[in-house]
């Protein structure tokens, strides 16, 4: 499959979920794309932008303001409106901390709950009025070629009222690099030339050896709130280990590929798989 054709296949995708979750009985409120500020989620941003009525943007508020400041500044340039949600109050990154200490690989999908998905419901509570009439595209840079485990993902579901869907769902990381080679005007996050991720969350479950210092190198005001995160945790009494950010990267785990993950993080079941192969 070329370019040409991947572009087409997108567009099916995306057609096929509205046909199958929209229609008489069920409105589309709004259609919403998943902008994390990475390099393939402005390609998503970009290729699905005139079928979109929102960004999204969870913030995690364990990440990178640069990142941010470059998801708020594209859809201030493409004039997209943009819904930037937090974790509620008591699901924040801190709360988090203070109860159980820093994630290691086997707590990530209770802090991608915490501070993702719960961002991504207050969306869906803002567009949604009327749940049984009513419904709301989440748009997700979902790609098969990512990973093992997001092989056999599906090109689109529905959870209540909202509906998933993944248009670049068989793109391969060749159709993501011609598409940005023919579009050589898109906007460039400079954090992914320097963490080679978004960095819009830093939560640490998935952590590598040394990450921690790669990311100091660049943005030493990141790692001086996660210094005092860490002060945080031992205070709260949390057992020594878990107050160290990144702890899973230091020790040998035989089930990491078991370990869940979400469909806002993508970057962190690729690096999870690269850590354990």
């Amino acid at each position: 499959m070329n370019l040409k054709e991947a572009k087409r296949d997108a567009m099916r995708v995306l057609d096929d979920a509205r046909r199958e979750h929209f229609g008489d009985h069920h409105d589309m409120t709004a259609a919403v794309v998943l902008f994390s500020g990475g390099n393939d989620s402005t390609v998503l941003a970009h290729l699905m932008r005139p079928h979109c009525s929102h960004f999204g943007h969870a913030n995690t508020g364990i990440g990178i303001e640069e990142t941010r400041q470059f998801v708020r500044d594209v859809a201030e340039d493409w004039g997209i409106p943009l819904l930037e949600r937090h974790p509620p109050p008591g699901d924040t990154f801190e709360d988090m901390i203070q109860k159980m200490g820093f994630p290691g690989p086997g707590q990530h999908f209770r802090a991608y709950q915490r501070l993702k998905e719960r961002a991504i419901r207050q969306m869906r509570r803002e567009l949604v009025t009327n749940p049984r009439k009513e419904r709301v595209l989440f748009i997700s840079g979902i790609r098969r070629a990512e990973s093992s485990r997001r092989a056999e993902r599906p090109e689109h579901t529905r959870e209540g009222s909202a509906v998933w869907v993944s248009p670049l769902i068989n793109w391969t990381n060749e159709h993501m690099a011609e598409y940005r080679a023919q579009n050589p005007d898109m906007p460039h996050n400079t954090v992914t030339d320097h963490l080679h991720m978004s960095g819009e969350c830093l939560c640490g479950a998935f952590a590598h050896h040394g990450e921690i210092h790669e990311i100091e190198m660049f943005y030493p005001e990141v790692v001086s709130e996660i210094r005092r995160l860490e002060v945080v945790a031992a205070d709260a009494g949390i057992p020594e280990q878990r107050c160290q950010w990144g702890w899973g990267a230091y020790r040998d785990d035989p089930n990491r590929l078991d370990h869940k993950s979400g469909p806002m993080c993508s970057s962190c079941e690729f690096r999870n798989e690269e850590a354990a192969s």
